[in-house]
């Protein structure tokens, strides 16, 4: 699996395209690569502010982003590293609450590539090293660290109890399962609980874990890893309680029970996000947030791509009758997610353009929101290998939806869909994009939305 970045500018460019280049020996598992570049660096990842460390399928950005409002809104200054970017790759470094500059992020980078030309990073690698070498040396309150793949063996795992506040496990599913479900001796057979012992694996003695709900199978190896390293567990229906309805995120904990106003990311996904985000702030000791900034933090938490309504810009305005909607989720937890927001939406045609990875269960995509769909159009990914679009139509077709076809674009499925009712109507209703945050940048970008 390899990443892609562009930048408009020449400086940045130039070390992405270093960074493109790079490879990973096949089956090569383990921390021994990452540790060895940081030290080269001076062992920056020693020296961070308090690190929140999230792992998790589905839903670790959302909580990420929930945790970096909370914490501002507290008035602390916070680092932050996320993954993937969707337009820049400035969006994967925010330092102490901005996105890493053109100019910092050059030198950073070169800097980096540098020390480990000899390594033979990944692309993944070389960003976490650079994240935490600029956060080391920018003062800051907290770092918020998203776990990029799995747990045990991603490159953010090399954190210790010295730096850590706490650990959280976002909701669990099956993906990635050529990495994370790769035959080894020791670990679970079940692909679930493989799942869970993976993503459990950024768990340090002695540091709080925080976990949401999951299959007793699962839950069983979280606990199981837990004890083994002595990390204090608080479990979601046990620790903590968390209920969302109409008008309210209810949470209850030892300390007692507090009302909190739904966040403003669409789903009912995202309050059980915000839930988790909280629960981490309230099972820590290092760093005191107040309930009225957690209550601002989610009010103002912005995650681009997760049930993101487009505003007006040159994409929308080709079907200006229509609400746009974009989503990158593209597993079948996501997919749950999508079928229950287009469940509870008001009914309206419906017009998805879908392009997905090859490696992703496209049809279990289709499958579960085929019933909310009037027309799909299939399209290429950009830049990766894509999943057939003449056999997702195909299959689209075989689950009901009145329209089916393909394009070559975002672009020229917008102008499909636009030409198929000019001799009827303007089209209207909801254009639905979605299948892969890769598509979804290009959206964005496509519409002048860049993320900040």
């Amino acid at each position: 699996m390899r990443d892609f970045a562009r930048s408009d500018s020449a400086a940045v460019q130039a070390q992405l395209d270093r960074l493109g280049a790079l490879s990973v020996p096949q089956g090569r598992l383990g921390l021994e690569t990452i540790r060895a570049l940081l030290a080269r660096l001076g062992d920056p990842h020693k020296r961070l502010p308090p690190v929140f460390h999230v792992a998790g399928t589905n839903g670790k950005g959302s909580t990420c982003a929930f945790l970096r409002a909370m914490l501002e809104a507290e008035g602390y200054r916070v680092h932050a590293t996320t993954s993937p970017h969707l337009v820049r790759y400035n969006e994967r470094i925010r330092v102490a609450g901005e996105l890493i500059s053109d100019e910092r992020l050059a030198a950073l980078l070169a800097e980096v590539l540098d020390a480990g030309e000899d390594l033979n990073p990944s692309f993944f690698e070389v960003t976490i090293a650079a994240a935490f070498t600029e956060f080391a040396r920018v003062q800051a309150d907290a770092c918020v660290v998203e776990v990029g793949l799995g747990g045990r063996f991603d490159a953010t795992n090399v954190l210790e109890p010295d730096v850590l506040a706490v650990c959280g496990i976002a909701a669990l599913g099956i993906d990635h399962e050529r990495f994370l479900l790769a035959p080894e001796s020791g670990v679970p057979v079940e692909p679930l609980a493989r799942i869970a012992f993976e993503k459990a694996g950024i768990t340090k003695p002695g540091m709080p874990l925080v976990t949401m709900t999951y299959p007793p199978i699962a839950e069983v190896e979280i606990e199981r890893v837990a004890t083994r390293q002595g990390s204090p567990l608080a479990k979601m229906g046990r620790q903590w309680e968390a209920v969302v309805d109409e008008t309210r995120l209810r949470y209850e904990d030892e300390r007692g029970a507090v009302d909190l106003p739904l966040p403003a990311l669409r789903g009912a996904h995202q309050g059980s996000n915000a839930a988790l985000a909280v629960a981490m702030l309230r099972h820590q000791a290092t760093i005191e947030v107040s309930i009225p900034s957690m209550v601002r933090g989610i009010r103002a938490t912005r995650w681009p791509a997760r049930l993101h309504v487009l505003s007006p810009g040159p994409l929308t305005a080709r079907l200006p009758d229509c609400r746009w909607l974009l989503d990158g989720g593209h597993n079948a937890q996501a997919a749950d997610a999508l079928a229950d927001h287009f469940a509870s939406a008001a009914p309206t045609p419906r017009h998805a353009i879908i392009g997905m990875l090859e490696a992703k269960d496209w049809r279990a995509l289709i499958d579960r929101i085929a019933a909310s769909l009037s027309t799909l159009i299939a399209i290429p990914v950009p830049g990766h290998e894509f999943a057939p679009p003449v056999e997702m139509a195909a299959y689209a077709k075989t689950r009901g939806i009145a329209v089916t076809g393909t394009a070559g674009s975002v672009e020229e499925a917008v102008e499909w869909l636009g030409r198929s009712q000019r001799d009827v109507e303007p089209l209207y209703g909801e254009v639905f994009i979605g299948g892969s945050l890769y598509l979804a940048g290009e959206v964005l970008q496509l519409n002048g939305e860049l993320p900040d």
